[in-house]
């Protein structure tokens, strides 16, 4: 059931509508996700101002990108992962603009009020997912459905178009890369 009361089967019809080109439907499925997209962005981003622009984001590329849904997983699926893109995309573009703004020294021990993404309790957890992606970028979707959001391997499995028992290996493999650096540093 998502925030408007829309159960997953209505989105699903929606979002066939709104691929087709009914206007209307796009309507309905935007309003009808927006709270939900907002929520997922907001458990990435800690800052509001940020989730607003990563959910305002994700919900241009549903718009622009609904005809790339395939129907292999809930619709709610699909758009969980297009939510999680959009918010991680957010990440690294506060990061990149706050690095640009300060010295290598300065970034180490980041002032929490110069970008509210540093000052994110998330920080270590999008560290070491920045770190997996540019190491082992197959690893991350998995990851973050699973641990993150909380989805199921099967559902997992339908959103990357990948068999069950890759999909538990590369969670299983992601977590072990990425344990170390969420340890708290002596």
């Amino acid at each position: 059931m998502s925030d408007s009361g829309t159960t997953p089967e209505d989105l699903g019809a929606l979002a066939e509508r709104a691929a087709k080109g009914d206007t209307a439907a796009m309507d309905d499925l935007l309003r009808a996700i927006r709270p939900r997209v907002l929520r997922i962005c907001k458990s990435v981003l800690p800052y509001s101002a940020d989730a607003e622009d990563a959910a305002q984001e994700a919900m241009l590329n549903v718009a622009t990108k609904i005809h790339t849904y395939s129907g292999r997983s809930s619709f709610s699926t699909w758009m969980h992962s297009v939510a999680a893109n959009s918010a991680r995309s957010t990440y690294r573009k506060l990061k990149r603009s706050a690095q640009a703004a300060h010295s290598p020294e300065q970034m180490e021990k980041p002032d929490p009020r110069t970008t509210s993404v540093i000052a994110g309790t998330r920080l270590d957890l999008l560290e070491a997912l920045e770190a997996l992606e540019r190491d082992r970028p197959q690893m991350v979707t998995p990851l973050v459905l699973r641990d993150v959001y909380g989805l199921t391997y099967e559902e997992i499995a339908a959103e990357v178009g990948a068999p069950l028992g890759t999909i538990k290996s590369r969670i299983h493999d992601a977590r072990e890369v990425v344990r170390p650096m969420l340890r708290p540093k002596d």
